[in-house]
């Protein structure tokens, strides 16, 4: 693969100093219009690109935004980046994306990453297995605005942008009451993060304000397609099978079918499915999924605005807010309609 051209590689060319080729290219008036010219266009033919992260090192400033996703694959996180992109793209500034892989050590690493690179803020979605903060408070600590997006600490460190999560939760159990519905399972997680915590309520408040008796032993720690596989024949196959399982994703949800349609189990018949984030795979499922709308691409406006604004306003560095995002039930043909 050839090397990507450098400032030093122009400078050379051209027998300047790689400063003068610096300013030629920022349209620095003490350089002549026509090395002006020349500079930008053998940059053009040769495909230069600056490097942003030694610019900052240099100039001590940055008009970079970093961010950290568990997981890019993921398409909420795929629109989140998109709504960040749409704002980032009119305000002049360039987005890194880091990804943490669920994984707390790689999430402490993109952070060290980004504080290498100078960026002037970071937002950030927590991974599954964080349990400590210390590297996010080296991030407040240093000055650096941040914002946590969807899954944040519970501990309000920074400013945060949450989905209403336990409301969410408790739309898509109240429409399975209403249908009929009457053992629903909860395919969850025993992780700490907020959105488990607020999901768990919003299941277990539905059942409370319908007088459904709260059961433990339908709650499973079932948070991905593969757990999802791997357990449903055997909760299906209980002597007290469950009519309705709300999941925590989708892709749990997309799991459940996959197996119960195997077992011949009727959807939703015999038994109803919901999800939580209103995915691709929703209305990629047979049957589609009923699930609860995130709108990550307004989620992830509304975070980098939010970051923006702290990056415009440094006085404000203390001025912690949470902005909570509503949440929409989209009804599919997973579940049945409203027993009247």
């Amino acid at each position: 693969m050839k090397a990507q051209l450098t400032l030093k590689d122009i400078a050379l060319h051209f027998n300047l100093s790689v400063s003068t080729v610096s300013r030629a290219l920022r349209d620095d008036p003490t350089i002549s219009r026509e090395t002006k010219d020349k500079i930008a266009e053998y940059a053009k033919i040769h495909k230069y690109k600056p490097n942003f992260i030694a610019s900052n090192l240099r100039k001590q400033e940055s008009n970079v935004i970093g961010i950290i996703i568990p997981e890019i694959s993921n398409h909420f996180f795929s629109l989140i980046i998109a709504g960040v992109e749409s704002v980032v793209d009119n305000n002049n500034y360039t987005l890194i994306i880091t990804q943490s892989d669920e994984r707390l050590q790689k999430e402490i690493k993109c952070v060290q990453t980004l504080l290498s690179s100078r960026v002037a803020g970071i937002m950030a979605s927590i991974s599954k297995t964080t349990d400590n903060l210390d590297h996010f408070k080296e991030v407040v600590d240093n000055g650096v605005p941040l914002v946590f997006f969807d899954r944040c600490p519970v501990v309000p460190i920074a400013d945060r942008v949450i989905i209403n999560d336990e409301e969410g939760a408790f739309m898509a159990v109240e429409y399975l009451i209403k249908t009929g519905c009457k053992r629903i399972a909860y395919f969850g997680s025993h992780s700490s993060i907020e959105i488990a915590i607020n999901r768990k309520k919003g299941y277990i408040r539905a059942l409370e304000t319908y007088g459904i008796a709260f059961d433990k032993k339908i709650i499973y720690d079932c948070d991905t397609n593969e757990k999802a596989k791997e357990i449903t024949a055997d909760v299906l196959n209980s002597r007290k099978r469950p009519d309705a399982i709300f999941a925590i994703n989708d892709n749990t949800a997309a799991g459940v079918i996959y197996i119960a349609k195997r077992l011949g189990i009727s959807i939703p018949d015999e038994l109803a499915v919901c999800g939580f984030g209103d995915g691709y795979i929703s209305t990629n499922t047979d049957p589609s999924i009923t699930s609860i709308d995130q709108f990550p691409f307004f989620t992830g406006k509304k975070a980098v605005e939010r970051l923006l604004y702290k990056i415009k306003n440094p006085e404000l560095k203390n001025d912690i807010s949470t902005m909570i995002i509503d949440t929409s039930l989209i009804l599919r043909a997973s579940t049945g309609n409203i027993v009247l």
